[in-house]
């Protein structure tokens, strides 16, 4: 092949012939980054815990004929689940190139926290109450689990397909995708310190895990991307215009884009990421946010 032929978007960003699986694949980011893979040519499992809405996913996009994409039953929060999606895929593909670790929650939130006027400021004891009071270290635990656990232990359990993908195409390395937030690099906890502490724990994660298995020779990339204000379950209902972008955010300056981010801007990051475009790239967070890190702190 031709340096010229090399450099073809269509070779560069291929993924003809790659496995793929997304975890919260039926909706929001998940969706748009399933999507993404598929149409570039991948076979995608879509993973989570509602089968129904996994397999109307999967049967739009059959009649549609646009790639791929196949339901898997999926609990990120539990151990033997995963395993049980492992199995899946090792015995229908006997390998794996791509794992986006999407999966996640909002988790408990402090809804008073950016009113000035909500009682609970009334002084540091009132304040310090509200926040001791909330849903307790079990609901910070369950959010742990869906955003930040799951990642070590879905990696981990498909770590021996993913380094098998890597030895099935030539100058290609296996991919895996953490979906992190800009929410775990801001130093404001946007009414939702849980969240944002999880998040910022994410993307530790995905700095050790890419070093660890460079370390220890493991031939397979470990890179986050970290969205900012993007339609999701979570959001899709209040995001309508620049205003509510910006409630959405909960920034200090607005949003410079001012606007939410599109499918296409983080599915094709992740594109990037999982093809040979991206091969060289390894340990990294991009941040797709509209400009939102470059003005809050």
């Amino acid at each position: 092949m031709s340096a010229a032929t090399e450099l073809k978007t269509e070779n560069l960003f291929s993924l003809s012939g790659r496995v793929a699986l997304v975890t919260g694949g039926g909706t929001g980011i998940g969706l748009m980054i399933a999507g993404g893979l598929a149409a570039n040519g991948a076979k995608v499992y879509i993973a989570g815990r509602r089968v129904d809405v996994l397999e109307k996913v999967a049967d739009e996009w059959a009649a549609h004929g646009q790639g791929t994409v196949i339901p898997l039953a999926l609990d990120v929060t539990s151990r033997d689940s995963i395993l049980y999606a492992k199995q899946v895929i090792e015995e229908k593909e006997g390998k794996l190139h791509i794992l986006v670790n999407n999966a996640g929650a909002v988790g408990p939130r402090v809804p008073f926290l950016n009113d000035p006027n909500a009682p609970e400021h009334a002084t540091p004891e009132t304040l310090g109450s509200a926040l001791f009071n909330d849903d307790g270290p079990e609901g910070w635990s369950a959010l742990y689990q869906i955003n930040t656990f799951s990642i070590y232990y879905t990696t981990t359990a498909f770590l021996g397909l993913l380094a098998k993908g890597s030895a099935d195409i030539p100058g290609y390395t296996a991919s895996v995708v953490n979906i992190t937030s800009i929410s775990g690099i801001l130093k404001i906890a946007q009414n939702h310190f849980c969240y944002n502490s999880a998040k910022a724990a994410a993307s530790h994660l995905t700095r050790m895990l890419a070093t660890e298995l460079a370390l220890k020779g493991v031939p397979v990339r470990v890179n986050a991307v970290a969205p900012g204000v993007y339609a999701s379950e979570m959001t899709a209902d209040v995001i309508v215009g620049t205003e509510a972008v910006a409630k959405i955010a909960q920034s200090v300056m607005p949003v410079p884009a001012g606007r939410s981010g599109t499918a296409g801007e983080v599915a094709g990051t992740v594109v990037y990421l999982a093809s040979l475009a991206g091969c060289y790239t390894n340990g990294q967070e991009i941040v797709v946010d509209g400009g939102y890190t470059a003005v809050n702190p």
